[in-house]
């Protein structure tokens, strides 16, 4: 979950690769993934579908005991917003969230106003302006 994800987790993530355009998602889900390598596009074993995922730079060490590595993946379910908009999620949002507009190599991102189902703030909405990175 991001809540659990700290920054010295992911400081040797290099890229995220976007399976999808992100400006149409409120939010995406996030987790730590064990995989076998540092690149490359992660196999998904989860419901729904995976959106995106990180590749780690050449500094990434794997883990002793098991020779894996611990990537960020990034994913949605059936039922969350962008597929069902009236549904479970229409306010608020799951625990392990995060905008991905807030979201780049290193950084774990943060739920904002957009990624709760909230209307963007007025200075968001204003021409020009983006959300905060």
């Amino acid at each position: 979950m991001s809540a659990l994800i700290a920054e010295d987790e992911i400081l040797h993530e290099a890229e995220l690769v976007w399976l999808e355009d992100i400006a149409a998602l409120d939010y995406v889900r996030q987790s730590l993934d064990r995989l076998p390598t540092r690149r490359g596009k992660p196999a998904y074993h989860r419901d729904g579908r995976m959106v995106g995922y990180a590749l780690l730079g050449p500094q990434a060490k794997p883990s002793r005991s098991s020779g894996t590595f611990r990537r960020r993946v990034f994913w949605l379910l059936p039922h969350d917003r962008d597929a069902d908009p009236e549904g479970l999620y229409a306010t608020g949002a799951p625990a392990e969230a995060v905008d991905p507009r807030t979201l780049s190599p290193g950084r774990k991102g943060r739920k904002t106003e957009r990624s709760e189902g909230g209307p963007l703030s007025s200075a968001v909405r204003e021409p020009g302006n983006t959300l905060p990175i």
